[in-house]
């Protein structure tokens, strides 16, 4: 007998090099977070980082409802934790088209397309060059 399928929803983030997979599944017993196959607080130890990836659940009111798978990869801790901001954000408004407005204006939905600039010849990093010497 094959195991019934749940509805999910699912979103992607993006941050520098960060990618992270979301999928919401609604659960009527104990909701959480798992990041990676970790819970949570192993995955993301910072508070900061925790509220940061909390923060659209708490701004839609969402934050008993879903159980929430996360594949994240590639990047640096803060860089994951904004890009499953994102992919959490852009879930809930396929979840309900509603939170779209809420979620635009609190900028979650904004992709942050800042990058690392890349090193130029003749110099010692992006814009770092040689110190100079009069004499």
């Amino acid at each position: 007998m094959a195991k019934k399928d749940k509805k999910f929803f699912e979103g992607l983030g993006r941050r520098k090099e960060s990618v992270a997979r979301v999928r919401l599944t609604e659960t009527e017993k104990d909701p959480g977070i798992s990041i990676n196959e970790k819970d949570l607080e192993v995955f993301l130890p910072i508070l900061e980082l925790k509220e940061t990836v909390t923060a659209p659940l708490r701004a839609t009111g969402m934050d008993k409802k879903f159980d929430i798978t996360v594949r994240a990869k590639g990047g640096g801790v803060r860089g994951q934790a904004e890009a499953i901001k994102m992919g959490l954000s852009r879930a809930l408004v396929k979840y309900n088209g509603e939170f779209h407005q809420t979620l635009k204006d609190l900028d979650y939905l904004k992709r942050d397309s800042r990058r690392k600039e890349r090193k130029k010849p003749g110099l010692k990093k992006a814009r770092r060059a040689a110190q100079w010497r009069k004499r």
